[in-house]
């Protein structure tokens, strides 16, 4: 938590560079910035150039070292590190987060290798990396990230905020894995193609658990209907990938393209997931996935360029913690978590953890096996990647009187309990309650608006600040972890009472 007067410093710190910047944008700007990319753009994008120093960093100003540390004992990177300059909407989020109380976001990046008196590796040193070589242009391929997460994730619109501002930098890779169909009739389908007759979604979300296994989305859709299909828009992706179940008795599937067949998945009853690539001809408009009969099942569709750039895989389920995340089925799991080979394991999870602590459906030594348990599967299906744990967000209750709107009980435990897994597992770590303002921030949302009437989830511009912490602390990390000598204070050793807790 910041104290106050730290606070009051670190508001100081935002206006000044903000009005010097207002001011000497137009003037001493070297070269006009291009327009800004329209949202969800999927053309490649020139990086944006880094940061002036009288000018703002987004949510995440830079900030020197305390004091002075000895020389590194490693080379530092050989891409050139800086902040980007900062986006429209990220220049209107700062001022509203400023006026919500959000406070600087930092994340804790361990270190995993050390040397000496500095550190020659972090924890987010593979995703850091990647990012170097699209900075660099000498990526051949996409970084992919794999954000799993509950409601919030589920939406979209926080992930969206991160794949936009990281694409805008590192270049745009594509949507990665789709659903058929959207799980409510509202919502965005930017992650969803259009479905047209019967398809069933199930989510490993529910109460009861539904009868045939998941993958790593976490959802299946089952048609209901003959001929039941799904359209996508294309945007010259080259390949695609069906991922399927072999369910007895199921109709077959199909893949076209402007009404060509492209692939076709013949059921044999075995009761295994199965993968069936496709080639997309070049300018084909319109994707196609559709069954035959009634009982196909589809786990998602992977459509996503060969160019470098970030593709963010959204993989949220609602309602889901980490347990039951662990619901997916192993074999199935690894398989398309190897075939998605992210470089980021991004978990956005302790929400809905706290909220069944507080019902006594759940008690804490549940809530820390089931996170560790599916930390470490994830991450024995990509070995190469790194990961990030994203804390709870701030949770409320309704009441009377002056304490209308009280912080839920369990929120602490679970914000330690994810931070000591984080970090004794080789993950960073960020505290995005206290990024948001700590106890009382979502009260202040709720009083902006910014809070939907279940007093859970945000929603509007309170869903992009938070994509925008989340970016800003991954994008400030990334430059401080170009300095050996920064990472001792970044993410000190863990107590002891911390281990055994």
């Amino acid at each position: 938590m910041f104290q106050a007067s730290r606070g009051r410093r670190w508001a100081v710190v935002l206006l000044v560079p903000f009005l010097l910047g207002a001011l000497l944008w137009a003037s001493s700007w070297s070269a006009p910035a291009d327009p800004p990319a329209p949202r969800h753009a999927r053309a490649p994008r020139t990086p944006r150039p880094a940061a002036s120093p009288d000018k703002p960093l987004r949510l995440a100003q830079a900030s020197a070292p305390a004091q002075a540390a000895p020389a590194p004992s490693s080379p530092a990177p050989s891409v050139s590190r800086a902040l980007p300059a900062p986006s429209p909407r990220a220049l209107k989020l700062y001022q509203l987060g400023k006026r919500l109380g959000v406070h600087e976001p930092r994340l804790e990046d361990p270190c995993v290798a050390p040397s000496g008196a500095t550190c020659s590796r972090t924890a987010l040193a593979p995703f850091f990396e990647s990012l170097d070589a699209l900075s660099s242009r000498e990526a051949a391929s996409p970084t992919v990230i794999s954000a799993f997460g509950n409601s919030l994730i589920a939406g979209d619109r926080i992930v969206d905020v991160i794949r936009e501002e990281l694409g805008a930098t590192f270049g745009d890779g594509g949507r990665g894995v789709l659903a058929m169909d959207r799980l409510a009739p509202y919502g965005p389908r930017v992650r969803a193609g259009f479905a047209r007759g019967g398809w069933e979604p199930r989510t490993l979300g529910e109460v009861k658990l539904a009868e045939l296994p998941f993958g790593i989305s976490g959802i299946y859709h089952r048609s209901t209907t003959t001929k039941a299909s799904s359209r996508f828009a294309l945007d010259r992706e080259p390949r695609g990938t069906l991922w399927w179940l072999d369910v007895p008795r199921a109709g077959r599937l199909s893949v076209h393209a402007d009404g060509q067949e492209l692939a076709r998945a013949e059921p044999q009853g075995s009761g295994q997931a199965q993968a069936l690539p496709f080639d997309i001809p070049e300018g084909a408009r319109h994707l196609e996935v559709v069954a035959d009969g009634r009982g196909a099942t589809v786990l998602g569709v992977v459509l996503q360029h060969q160019r470098p750039g970030i593709v963010l895989d959204t993989l949220g389920v609602p309602s889901a913690d980490a347990n039951l995340f662990l619901r997916a089925r192993e074999d199935i799991f690894r398989t398309q978590l190897a075939e998605r080979s992210p470089r980021l394991l991004l978990f956005i999870l302790g929400g809905n953890e706290a909220k069944r602590l507080e019902w006594g459906r759940s008690k804490l030594a549940e809530v820390e096996e089931g996170l560790r348990t599916f930390v470490r599967r994830s991450r024995a299906a990509a070995p190469g990647s790194a990961c990030l744990v994203v804390g709870p967000i701030d949770a409320v209750r309704g009441g009377n009187g002056p304490k209308k709107l009280a912080q839920r009980p369990y929120l602490d435990e679970v914000i330690s309990i994810e931070r000591q897994i984080a970090l004794s597992e080789g993950c960073a770590f960020f505290d995005i309650f206290s990024a948001m303002g700590g106890s009382g921030s979502l009260a202040r949302f709720v009083d902006a608006g910014l809070v939907h009437e279940d007093l859970v989830h945000p929603r509007g511009h309170g869903l992009d600040i938070l994509g925008q912490l989340i970016t800003d602390a991954l994008l400030r990390s990334w430059v401080d972890a170009a300095d050996p000598r920064r990472q001792a204070a970044l993410a000190p050793p863990l107590q002891a009472s911390e281990e055994t807790r």
